[in-house]
């Protein structure tokens, strides 16, 4: 048997000084795939942070009709517009006044960048900007009161898409719909 020695000197090295052009191509193309799937959801993580802010105003009405159910008191959500920078309260209805100052069940400020920066484009079409649910979870027209409110629509815009949260008459029942 025949035994080869690594240190023979009649064996010529190798000496490598670089990376050959097929293996900077292979590297070039793997950075140019990745880079391919990643940038399509960098650029989408701004829709998922809207579609996040409609999923939390959607909550918070869902909990101001429940508290407002569990407590046999009404509540309201008031959303508040000083320039760029809307935001709501979920708040108690003690008699016939709202009470945002010590009654607050719940602050929240639209325009950030955790929630897309997403915006109130349109007033209600009830005219105000107050949402209250009396003690079955209903939309009633004004504090204290007992008259149903009409559907109410709140128009969002966030990452060049428009969308409506619908409060529905008499039920209370909220949906969610994309505007062209």
């Amino acid at each position: 048997m025949r035994c080869l020695s690594t240190t023979n000197p009649h064996r010529s090295r190798v000496h490598r000084a670089g990376y050959t052009l097929v293996e900077m191509l292979i590297v070039v193309t793997m950075l140019g795939l990745a880079a391919a799937m990643v940038i399509p959801s960098i650029a989408s993580a701004t829709s998922l942070r809207v579609q996040g802010a409609l999923r939390t105003i959607v909550a918070d009405i869902t909990v101001a009709q429940s508290d407002a159910v569990a407590f046999q008191r009404q509540r309201a959500i008031v959303f508040r517009f000083d320039g760029n920078n809307g935001r709501y309260v979920v708040a108690e209805v003690n008699g016939s006044t709202i009470d945002t100052t010590t009654g607050i069940l719940e602050d929240r400020q639209l325009n950030v960048e955790t929630l897309g920066f997403t915006t109130v484009t349109s007033s209600f079409n009830s005219g105000t900007n107050t949402i209250i649910f009396d003690e079955l979870g209903g939309p009633v027209s004004a504090a204290g009161g007992t008259t149903p409110a009409g559907t109410t629509d709140i128009d969002l815009r966030g990452s060049n898409s428009n969308w409506r949260i619908t409060i529905e008459a008499y039920t209370g029942r909220v949906t969610i719909t994309e505007l062209p």
